[in-house]
């Protein structure tokens, strides 16, 4: 599912901190094979990944409420490619090379020769730089608050260097794979960045702007294209669809070649019915019920507590997501991919079980009373909210199902509101609701997740933009652990403070995970081949998640 949060990965330390890649600026990364002149059947590649409202045609790649698709990746590009499914492995793309040094305060990228941008103007490391600045002068469009850390960019002839206040590793893949990188000599022109609507925009990626309405975005193969021979893809599809329902219908009937949403019963829905059509789906984070804690309520520990005990996860996963979702578990630990980061004995220690009188007791004992209606209150005040949710994900809305009745049981009342994806982009990053359900950023380690939810640096005042922390969750000592994992690369220390986070969640309840998020992905594969597979998982093949489904469309070969 096409859902519009912040998607990061993350690096090995140790990889990060001391490789270094060999310039290699003639030779394309993903190899094309022969020059291939599309027939009717294999010019065109179309996506079909639900998102829940039309196209508003504007490629503002640094502000999410100006932003009509997935274009970091499919138009721009970042320094570095990442794969969060090879523990962070690294793929040198508009930089060639990177290496840390000065004990991990100084970070130096080569910047690849010979790119151009889709309108013909040469890339070069001012544009790098240009990007880098505009995020400092305009802090709402720094999404992972890499001005937090950095301490200046500047040029060295092909080089950029990028000094850091502190050692600063982890912010590696911030700064590599998540900052898609602009023109200077079109955004210098440009008056207020963070409202621009962009309707043909100019990038070093693999595909320009063909047509946008509405319905559907029509990609085409950018000319200009650094790496040679690539894309295969000649014209890219990207129709917009409202529901799972109208969409899984969609590409069972062959009409799309790559789907990222979910299917119920998807070996009857989908795949029986052609030898072409595959499926994969693993683990990649969490999906949250996310409380507001400045809202009156929810800004009550005990109150949170109660509802973590209350709803049945493995229901959730059950009828929500068909069991293809696995129960997550309070401290926010994905399992079993970071097994080995959770801290079992103090998961057991609080033991979020589903448990409906234990929730009633807690709520008993912080002066709530029962009322006739089966709602409990204090102070004439009801225990009652409501949750916004992406209306068009089917499975999303019959999870909800269950937490209200969850809830409702233990006396806890709940109101779903069911959104277009746009209006509830909007209410979710300017913190305008109670509670929320939805998900983050990812990455090979659970720090780089328990950063985007708690990092009170990624949060905003009510009424702003935040780019993580949509709770707007604020702790000074959790912040500290966050930074001072940025300053290490010993792991027992990681270990430590992870376990250390762990508690922070189980303790302060922040946020409530429900299910362990799914990378959706289908593919048929009668006139492309080059997929990602369980046994070449070359990236992370979501169609929903930029910029690595650009990855996916260069590998593509026709049939």
């Amino acid at each position: 599912m096409w859902k519009r949060v912040l998607v990061t990965v993350g690096l090995s330390l140790g990889l990060v901190a001391t490789t270094c890649w060999p310039v290699s600026s003639e030779a394309s990364i993903l190899k094309p094979s022969a020059s291939f002149v599309p027939s009717a059947n294999t010019n065109a590649l179309t996506i079909d990944d639900e998102g829940g409202s039309l196209w508003n045609c504007s490629f503002n790649p640094i502000n999410p409420t100006q932003s009509a698709g997935p274009e970091f990746g499919f138009i721009y590009e970042p320094l570095i490619m990442v794969n969060p499914l090879q523990n962070g492995k690294t793929t040198p793309w508009l930089a060639t090379s990177y290496a840390w040094s000065n004990g991990n305060k100084t970070l130096t990228f080569t910047i690849r020769k010979g790119v151009d941008w889709s309108d013909g103007s040469p890339f070069t490391a001012a544009d790098v730089v240009f990007t880098f600045q505009l995020l400092k002068r305009y802090p709402a469009a720094d999404a992972n608050a890499v001005w937090t850390v950095l301490q200046s960019v500047s040029q060295q002839g092909d080089n950029v260097v990028m000094n850091f206040k502190a050692p600063s590793v982890p912010y590696f893949y911030y700064i590599a794979d998540q900052v898609p990188i602009l023109p200077e000599h079109i955004w210098s022109k440009i008056s207020n960045p963070l409202t621009y609507v962009d309707a043909q925009p100019v990038g070093t990626g693999p595909m320009v702007i063909g047509q946008c309405t509405p319905q559907n975005i029509m990609y085409t193969a950018n000319k200009n294209y650094w790496q040679p021979g690539l894309p295969k893809v000649q014209v890219l599809n990207f129709p917009a669809f409202l529901s799972n329902s109208s969409a899984n219908t969609y590409l069972q009937t062959g009409q799309a070649n790559w789907g990222g949403q979910f299917i119920p019963n998807i070996k009857v829905f989908y795949t029986s019915k052609s030898p072409y059509y595959h499926y994969w789906y693993t683990s990649d984070r969490n999906v949250y019920l996310f409380i507001n804690l400045t809202a009156p309520q929810l800004n009550d520990v005990q109150v949170r507590r109660a509802m973590a005990y209350a709803i049945n996860r493995g229901q959730v996963s059950l009828v929500g997501e068909g069991g293809y979702e696995q129960p997550s578990n309070q401290a926010g630990i994905v399992t079993p991919s970071f097994t080995s980061w959770l801290d079992t004995p103090l998961l057991s220690t609080y033991n979020y079980t589903y448990n409906v009188s234990r929730a009633e007791s807690i709520l008993e004992a912080d002066g709530y009373k029962k009322g006739s209606d089966g709602i409990f209150a204090k102070d004439g005040k009801q225990l009652s909210f409501s949750v916004i949710n992406q209306g068009g994900d089917s499975d999303w809305v019959a999870s909800l199902q269950v937490i209200a009745q969850d809830l409702q049981a233990a006396g806890i009342g709940l109101t779903i509101d069911e959104m277009s994806n746009s209006a509830y982009d909007n209410d979710l990053f300017k913190g305008e609701y109670q509670l929320a359900y939805g998900e983050l950023g990812y990455g090979p380690a659970p720090y780089y997740e328990l950063r985007s939810l708690l990092y009170s640096k990624e949060s905003a005042p009510i009424g702003q933009v935040a780019s993580g922390n949509y709770e707007r969750y604020s702790n000074p000592s959790t912040d500290a652990l966050l930074n001072e994992y940025a300053t290490t690369t010993n792991p027992g220390t990681q270990h430590s403070i992870i376990d250390s986070i762990e508690k922070v969640m189980l303790s302060d309840v922040p946020s409530i995970p429900m299910t362990e998020s799914a990378l959706w992905f289908q593919y048929d594969d009668q006139y492309w081949t080059g997929w990602p597979t369980p046994s070449d998982p070359y990236m992370d093949p979501d169609p929903g998640h930029a910029p690595f489904h650009e990855v996916v469309l260069l590998n593509l070969r026709p049939r």
